[in-house]
């Protein structure tokens, strides 16, 4: 095998070069602009932003509901620090609205 390396060496050459040089042309006249592939990538992540901010909402809907029960059970039982349970629960349910909403404006989404 090695004398038939020897043998055609200039054509191995001759074909490796021709190889490479269509490799390198077909990349390079596929290659595509950097622009396009940002574009897309910002519309996607845009879309994804309102279905998050969507989602947020929901969240706190839930942690709404979760915290009207738990202030309920307290109240109805007599815990005196009924009103602090209730302020947190509101609190964190009124921050996850404020922060969907902030975001999408800042943004400008």
């Amino acid at each position: 095998m090695h004398s038939f390396i020897k043998k055609h060496y200039a054509s191995i050459r001759r074909y490796a070069l021709l190889t490479a040089i269509s490799c390198l042309t077909y990349f390079i006249t596929h290659a595509q602009d950097g622009n396009a592939g940002i574009q897309e990538a910002t519309s996607k992540v845009k879309s994804y932003f309102s279905t998050g901010c969507n989602l947020m909402y929901a969240i706190g809907a839930v942690v709404g509901l979760v915290g009207a029960v738990k202030v309920f059970n307290k109240w109805n039982s007599g815990d005196h620090d009924t009103g602090k349970v209730a302020a947190a629960w509101f609190g964190s349910c009124i921050f996850l609205v404020v922060v969907a909403t902030v975001l999408k404006s800042f943004f400008g989404v």
